[in-house]
This record gives C-alpha cells, sequence and structure tokens, in this order.
C-alpha cells in the first residue's frame, strides 16, 4: 500500500483501519491530506481483499478539529468555492464507496471533522468526543456538506440550532439525536469499531454493497422510487453465489462461507 505522510494505514483480516495523523494540528484537514484521503480511497476501492474501512484520528484529544483556517484565511471567493468541492468530492467518495466505512470518532469533530464523520456510514464516538459545525463563528458556512447531511441525520430544526449557534456538543448528545450510532468509553473505541466492521465483513459482501447503494440512493428520492430500486437490486442477489451458500448454509444449519461472488 502506498506511503501517506498525513495518513497511516493499518491491514487486518478485511478491515483497513486510516488514521488521519496531523498531530501538531489536532489533524485539521489540509489540501494534502484531503488529497491524499483521496488517493487512499481510490486504492482501497481497487483492493478485493479489503473489506471494510475505519476511519480516526491521531492521538486521544482530536479525530479532525476542523478544516485548516490558515489555509482558508487568504482564499478568494472562487479559491474557497474550490476548495469546498475539493472537500465534498473526498467526502461524497466516502460515502459512496461500495465497501461500508466506520468512523471512530476520538475526540474533537469540529466542523469538516463532524463533515467527515458524517460522509460515513456509521459513526462510533469516545465519551470525549465533542461535535460542532462552528463555521458560522469564522464569518463562513460549512463547505464540506455539513449543511445537507446534519439535517438528514437529526432533522431540520436541530441541525439549524447547531449550524446557525455553532454550538458544540457532547458524544451523549450526539447520541441523543441521532448523530452517533453508539458512545463507549475512550479505552473501547477501536474495539467497538473492529467488533462493528468484524459483524459486517460475516455477511455476505456483495449483500451488503447492495443494501448501501439502497440506502443512498433511496434518501435522495421519493418512497415509490426507492422501493421500486430495493426491488431491483433484491432481484439481482439472486444472481449471486453468496445468495446460493447463505440460504444453503441456512438450511443445512451451518455457517455460510461467503467469497464475494
Amino acid at each position: 500500500m502506498t506511503p501517506y505522510e498525513n495518513l497511516q494505514c493499518e491491514v487486518s483480516g478485511g478491515i483497513v483501519t486510516i488514521t488521519l495523523s496531523r498531530p501538531k494540528a489536532l489533524n485539521a484537514l489540509n489540501e494534502a491530506m484531503l488529497r491524499e484521503l483521496d488517493d487512499l480511497l481510490d486504492e482501497l476501492e481497487k483492493d478485493h481483499s479489503v473489506k471494510t474501512i475505519i476511519i480516526t484520528g491521531s492521538g486521544t484529544k482530536s479525530f479532525v478539529a476542523g478544516a485548516d483556517i490558515s489555509e482558508m484565511q487568504p482564499l478568494s471567493v472562487e479559491e474557497g468555492c474550490e476548495w469546498a468541492k475539493l472537500g465534498q468530492s473526498v467526502f461524497s467518495k466516502i460515502e459512496k464507496l461500495p465497501k461500508p466505512v466506520i468512523a471512530a470518532v476520538n475526540g474533537f469533530a469540529l466542523g469538516g471533522g463532524c463533515e467527515l464523520a458524517m460522509a460515513c456510514d456509521i459513526r462510533i464516538a469516545s465519551a470525549k468526543a465533542k461535535f460542532a459545525q462552528p463555521e458560522v463563528s469564522l464569518g463562513i458556512t460549512p463547505g464540506y456538506g455539513g449543511t445537507q447531511r446534519l439535517p438528514r441525520l437529526v432533522g431540520k430544526g436541530r441541525a439549524k440550532e447547531l449550524l446557525f449557534t455553532g454550538e458544540m456538543i457532547d458524544a451523549a448528545e450526539a447520541y441523543r439525536i441521532g448523530l452517533v450510532n453508539k458512545v463507549v468509553e475512550p479505552e473501547q473505541l477501536m474495539t467497538a469499531a473492529i467488533t462493528m466492521a468484524e459483524k459486517i465483513i460475516n455477511c455476505a459482501p456483495l449483500a451488503v454493497q447492495m443494501c448501501k447503494a439502497a440506502v443512498n440512493k433511496g434518501i435522495e428520492t421519493d418512497l415509490d422510487t426507492g422501493i421500486a430500486y430495493e426491488a431491483e437490486v433484491f432481484g439481482r442477489c439472486f444472481a449471486t453465489s453468496d445468495q446460493k451458500e447463505g440460504m444453503a448454509a441456512f438450511v443445512q444449519k451451518r455457517k455460510a462461507n461467503f467469497t464475494g461472488q
């Protein structure tokens, strides 16, 4: 796997853990890190041995403390728009990646960090994690999808409150409003993320991929269109070896051996 300056990558049993590593900047997202993450995602999508991805931050204090303000400060209108498009493109790639992506939020998830977590399929948070979209306090709006993904996760009213005030919330409140799936003690965070990844890996890979596609497509359409797409992907499953293996294993009362075919 290609070495990266701002990312650490660990592979174990089909699970890849990406650690965002700019510790002196609390893992703030700069252009170099975003471009490295973009390249790494392309690499992982092509690697058939990779089944599930976990994204976390280095250290115990910060997941991602936002985008790098020192890089943003001098931008022109046109450059600001391009900066937003870069982050949006990378985060959309995470969201559309066929393989499930879990955010293990180990600390501050502010601005771009919160937006990165929201682009992932599942969010597991340390009890010490903090979340916010504080961009209005800097005279800007969220630019990496925060105004769009936050209301889809927590509802329009609560999202507007967080966006308009820049309020920081703790992990317990993030769980209460549906921003995260689970909260665990800090020392249990990676174990919880790996356990979740292993549960996913034990299921049929193609079926998991189709579930992700169906949810992502359906949430953007009306119910009838979404249900029609669900029927389509359901039907596609019957062309897979995994469907035949899964149902045979159920009938024979044994563990299925899925191959992702």
